[in-house]
């Protein structure tokens, strides 16, 4: 990965909402009580109230962090790739690929709980996807004028890409077998595929 990759220690959330990832990972956002995250925390509940005021301002927390860091990670990958757009596309991938991969459980609930976001809130973590989304679409339309894709379908391609990529936050674990470098590798190429790279001699 050209980019600077960033560490699963790196993302900035508070040990109040670290508690809240733990406990939504595994019993979901509506099965999931103050009091459990105030356990999980080391904190009373009204420690956990004085820091956030509900347990649905925890989860715009985390989804907002998400996206942000998401769409930074994206931006400085697509920088550090330079012009070319093959190079782009693979950076994107790989990027995305990391993401939903170092931070699964971030991922995972971050898209699994958008419909307990309520609100501003929700609106503003759908533009955020909206953004994200945009820059995949963005990479596979320039493939497709440079004349390195042949779909004919540019955005539809784009929304299976991220999917197949948001997809791994649910599957994936540190001791599969292969490395998170082995599987951006692995699907750079599936998504390459999917976009019909006319390099690739094993799609017509």
């Amino acid at each position: 990965m050209k980019f600077s990759r960033m560490l699963p220690d790196q993302l900035p959330l508070s040990p109040i909402t670290q508690a809240a990832l733990r406990c939504f990972a595994v019993n979901g956002y509506h099965g999931t009580t103050i009091r459990q995250i105030a356990a999980e925390a080391g904190l009373s509940v009204p420690g956990v109230y004085h820091h956030f005021d509900s347990k649905h301002a925890l989860l715009v927390d985390l989804c907002n962090v998400a996206m942000t860091q998401l769409l930074d990670a994206s931006h400085r990958a697509l920088a550090a790739a330079g012009d070319d757009v093959l190079d782009r596309f693979d950076a994107l991938v790989e990027c995305l690929v990391q993401f939903h991969t170092d931070f699964a459980d971030v991922a995972f609930v971050s898209f699994s709980e958008i419909r307990a976001l309520q609100g501003q809130a929700r609106e503003d973590h759908l533009e955020q996807r909206r953004q994200e989304q945009q820059l995949v679409t963005d990479v596979v339309e320039e493939g497709v004028s440079a004349g390195i894709f042949a779909t004919d379908d540019p955005r539809h391609v784009a929304r299976a890409i991220t999917s197949i990529c948001l997809g791994m936050s649910q599957w994936y674990r540190p001791d599969g077998g292969l490395s998170v470098d082995e599987l951006a590798g692995t699907h750079v190429q599936i998504c390459r595929d999917t976009a019909r790279f006319v390099g690739d001699t094993t799609t017509a």
